[in-house]
């Protein structure tokens, strides 16, 4: 291994600013403990487990079920996707 390294001659990724990208959620105090514990658990920071979580979703292309409450309110019946 080189002590210095030279990256006067480097090039930026083109495609690393498509890998991802910063959103804001507003997500359920139960929900961040949900993923938290399970960082703890696993070692994986809880925003990498939200991504993968919503990754395997898409993927799958499960759709979440909806139950109406009125005409103009809409609940979740369940927080997990399912199958389409």
């Amino acid at each position: 291994m080189k002590k210095e390294y030279d990256f006067s001659n480097s090039v930026k990724n083109p495609y690393a600013k498509h890998l991802k990208k910063q959103v804001t959620l507003r997500l359920g105090v139960d929900v961040i403990s949900y993923f938290k514990n399970l960082a703890e658990e696993t070692g994986i920071p809880y925003q990498n487990l939200i991504n993968l979580y919503l990754q395997d979703c898409a993927h799958a292309q499960k759709k979440l079920r909806l139950k109406w409450v009125s005409a103009t309110k809409k609940v979740a019946e369940q927080v997990d996707c399912m199958p389409p």
